[in-house]
């Protein structure tokens, strides 16, 4: 494809202010594929960019195209290239590791301080008509599988590693605190892991709603409920596993007592203060074991396998679908958390 045509992309230019553009098509690596982009996710962290510019140590110090959670068809493929090839339909895994350092080599990729992860300042993400990618994080998806499905592989993914860090097992009973998108696809993960126990909470009704419709046993409202008393009389003791996806802070710091005692506590949402209170001498005395999740690593291919030889349905929890050409009134939709997830066309 020649470096001097032009695609469209939704560049942030500075918080509140987004627009399409036309930028180069990506030149690709001999190691990489150009990806005609099919659908993007919204995600949670591109909102936050949207609102301030910044999340932690990440800043949006010039213009940059968002988005990460994608699917699409190869158009494209360097010389080097042999697992994938022009016309496949693929879901991305949206950070390149070097695959050099000892966190890669030990598998945790995910923790490689030199990955290069889209939509993180400095690195363009998905919110365009092609990407390019190493094409070891291009993921064939199935025939039967939607590009839909294929974009909510990231999400999902979250919850795969959510569950692996709380080593949960199928005779485990599981808390989820919080139904946004990654709280509903972590019951998803939850059911891969063989778990039927999967007690959930969100102050929004529809939210809870479509939490049973993804099976789960239970939904409560956390300003209505005593969540506790809720789970033993249900399931007999307190949860094994509490998985808390919210970020609220009063979320964080009540997960630990919603644990049983020997239990574990995985965080997933990341609060906008960086001080927690923890209850230090009930962890101790109850022996909380408590996890952080940071992205993910090695989920594609057992989330490709789960969805093609199940009757899910992820694509459930898109509410909103938009085109790219009405990047501002998708992302204002988002921020505004009428939906659950909202997916974005490139054509």
């Amino acid at each position: 494809m020649m470096t001097d045509q032009l695609m469209k992309a939704a560049v942030l230019d500075r918080p509140h202010s987004i627009h399409i553009k036309q930028v180069h098509i990506p030149t690709i690596k001999n190691d990489e594929v150009l990806v005609k982009v099919h659908c993007i996710g919204v995600c949670g962290s591109d909102i936050h960019y949207y609102n301030h510019g910044k999340i932690g140590r990440y800043v949006v110090k010039e213009p940059i195209i968002l988005g990460h959670e994608l699917a699409g068809e190869i158009v494209e493929v360097g010389p080097l290239v042999s697992n994938v090839a022009v016309g496949d339909r693929v879901a991305i895994e949206p950070g390149v590791a070097c695959g050099r350092c000892s966190f890669c080599k030990n598998g945790r990729y995910n923790l490689c301080p030199d990955v290069v992860f889209m939509a993180t300042p400095p690195v363009n993400g998905a919110w365009a008509e092609y990407i390019a990618i190493r094409s070891d994080f291009a993921f064939k998806i199935p025939d039967e599988m939607s590009f839909e499905e294929g974009a909510l592989l990231e999400p999902l993914s979250v919850g795969i590693h959510a569950m692996r860090r709380g080593k949960v097992g199928p005779e485990d009973s599981i808390f989820i605190s919080g139904l946004g998108p990654i709280g509903l696809l972590t019951i998803e993960a939850a059911k891969i892991f063989g778990v039927t126990k999967i007690y959930t909470s969100d102050p929004i009704q529809y939210r809870r709603e479509k939490a049973l419709e993804m099976g789960a046993t239970a939904a409560f409202d956390p300003l209505e409920t005593d969540i506790i008393e809720e789970i033993k009389m249900r399931n007999g003791k307190a949860a094994d596993v509490v998985i808390e996806t919210s970020g609220n802070q009063h979320a964080i710091s009540s997960a630990i007592k919603i644990a049983d005692r020997g239990g574990r506590v995985v965080l997933v949402g990341l609060p906008i203060v960086n001080d927690i209170v923890f209850d230090v001498p009930y962890i101790v005395d109850s022996e909380i074991d408590i996890s952080g999740v940071f992205r993910y690593a090695n989920t594609y291919p057992i989330a490709i396998q789960h969805l093609q030889s199940s009757k899910s349905k992820i694509e459930k929890i898109i509410t909103q679908k938009f085109k790219l050409t009405e990047i501002k009134e998708a992302v204002e939709f988002a921020r505004s958390e009428k939906g659950i997830k909202v997916m974005i066309y490139t054509n």
